[in-house]
């Protein structure tokens, strides 16, 4: 194993050494001195160039992260602390009937601001393209609302799905399952979400009426 020693002024010495092999390593220095802060890179093939770290996520600007990003915190220290957090609501001029696809990555509240004209099913999933049982792991918790808007003749939302579903799904209501909305007003229905297991969920539901 060759050495290559840079002896210093002051007594003192820098070594480089090459290891332990049979074959031969060419690296070609840059021809210039780099900026301050960069480093050395290769291209793969010897040839070495300076080049700027890429900056990490500052935390004190604007941020759009599309990945997980997880914060454990530990047993004696709460992982995250909001001063302040907005949700995304979706508002839509439509009346609550039939089978509405609650999409959970898409917002956090749905507002229907056209009165219902039926009894409806709620049927919460990740997206058109990823199921909740897919988007969620088990232990995992999601709270979404569901705003609905009520004219003189009320309707109720009458069936919870996961998935397209009601199967692996229990769902206990406050006071009991509605049979009926609360005309002139806004029914808020707040669906908390628990993944017990593969593709079963506990959907713990409520409602409440708002009203001028």
């Amino acid at each position: 194993m060759g050495q290559l020693t840079f002896q210093a002024t002051l007594g003192g010495a820098v070594n480089l050494a090459g290891p332990n092999t049979a074959a031969t390593t060419t690296f070609t220095l840059p021809a210039a001195d780099g900026s301050a802060s960069q480093f050395l890179q290769t291209n793969g093939s010897g040839t070495l160039s300076f080049a700027t770290p890429t900056a990490g996520a500052s935390v004190s600007a604007n941020n759009t992260w599309t990945g997980t990003q997880t914060f454990s915190g530990t047993s004696s220290v709460v992982a995250v602390v909001l001063n302040d957090v907005a949700e995304v609501t979706t508002v839509s001029a439509t009346a609550a009937t039939g089978t509405i696809n609650y999409d959970i990555t898409t917002q956090s509240v749905i507002y229907y601001t056209s009165n219902a004209s039926a009894n409806w099913t709620v049927n919460f999933r990740g997206s058109s393209g990823t199921s909740l049982n897919t988007l969620m792991s088990t232990g995992q918790s999601m709270t979404v609302a569901f705003l609905v808007t009520q004219g003189s003749t009320a309707y109720y939302n009458s069936a919870v799905q996961v998935d397209g579903t009601t199967s692996g799904v229990t769902t206990r209501w406050l006071g009991g399952a509605p049979t009926a909305g609360n005309a002139s007003g806004i029914d808020s229905y707040r669906y908390l979400i628990i993944k017990t297991g593969s593709a079963t969920f506990t959907v713990l539901a409520s409602n409440t009426q708002f009203k001028a």
